[in-house]
């Protein structure tokens, strides 16, 4: 797919992969729109480039994602690709008894609901330019999931599998389908979980690389010999990612 000249939509955009994301195609010659909940956060990173625009909105709401989807028909009805990247990790076990369920509930609102409902009501628009995109942005965990992170990990395989059956369905349309899947990146989400992260920007570069090839599956960093391994010696990585934290 063409690296400029694009109008692109992404959901946590203010910080970590996103905010890399946004940087990194605003500099290739795309404008860019940044969805997130943070209104200094987003006032922050709209005064950084006159290519970035920022809308708010929680996307864990109903309500919130239609008022978005209705800005962007409004005022960026030329947006070619939308990249699902905001996510919630909360490490926690579901044994503990003063577990908040709506904690619960709000992981899985952002982490996969909102993906398969604003991927849904964008397709639409998307639908009509001559090459779009949609990008979901998994991790690791999806294949080798944590102990203490059974909602993130569950949330992160449902994306894998979404996005896999999404390219089924479309890929007889104009509208490619990636999956970004990082390994353990540094970012406020991550702060003190464990070692060998590699940056926003390390996943940024290999995702333009991908695109630049039309490879729509994104194995960063580390990612491309766990698949491998996974493959030949399940248990042993299963068991080393069990324990990660």
């Amino acid at each position: 797919m063409k690296i400029s000249g694009q109008t692109v939509l992404i959901t946590g955009g203010t910080s970590g992969i996103g905010l890399a994301l946004a940087k990194m195609f605003v500099e290739s010659g795309n404008r860019v729109i940044v969805v997130g909940r943070d209104p200094r956060k987003l006032e922050t990173v709209e005064a950084s480039h006159e290519l970035i625009s920022t809308v708010q909105c929680d996307l864990g709401r109903q309500d919130e994602l239609e008022k978005l989807l209705l800005i962007v028909q409004r005022d960026y009805p030329n947006v070619t690709v939308l990249i699902n990247n905001a996510g919630l990790q909360h490490n926690y076990y579901l044994t503990e008894t003063s577990l908040p369920y709506q904690r619960i509930e709000n992981e899985i609102d952002v982490n996969f609901t909102a993906v398969v409902k604003l991927s849904t009501m964008l397709l639409p628009l998307l639908s009509t330019k001559a090459e779009a995109a949609i990008v979901n942005v998994s991790s690791g965990l999806a294949f080798a999931p944590k102990e203490n992170a059974a909602v993130y990990c569950a949330t992160k395989a449902a994306v894998h599998n979404f996005t896999t059956v999404l390219r089924y369905q479309l890929e007889k349309t104009s509208i490619k389908v990636f999956e970004l899947i990082p390994p353990l990146v540094e970012t406020a989400m991550t702060a003190g979980r464990g070692a060998g992260k590699i940056t926003p920007e390390t996943v940024a570069g290999e995702f333009k690389a991908a695109w630049l090839k039309d490879r729509v599956e994104v194995n960063v960093g580390k990612i491309k010999l766990m698949r491998v391994m996974l493959r030949w010696v399940p248990g042993f990585i299963t068991n080393k990612l069990r324990y990660s934290t």
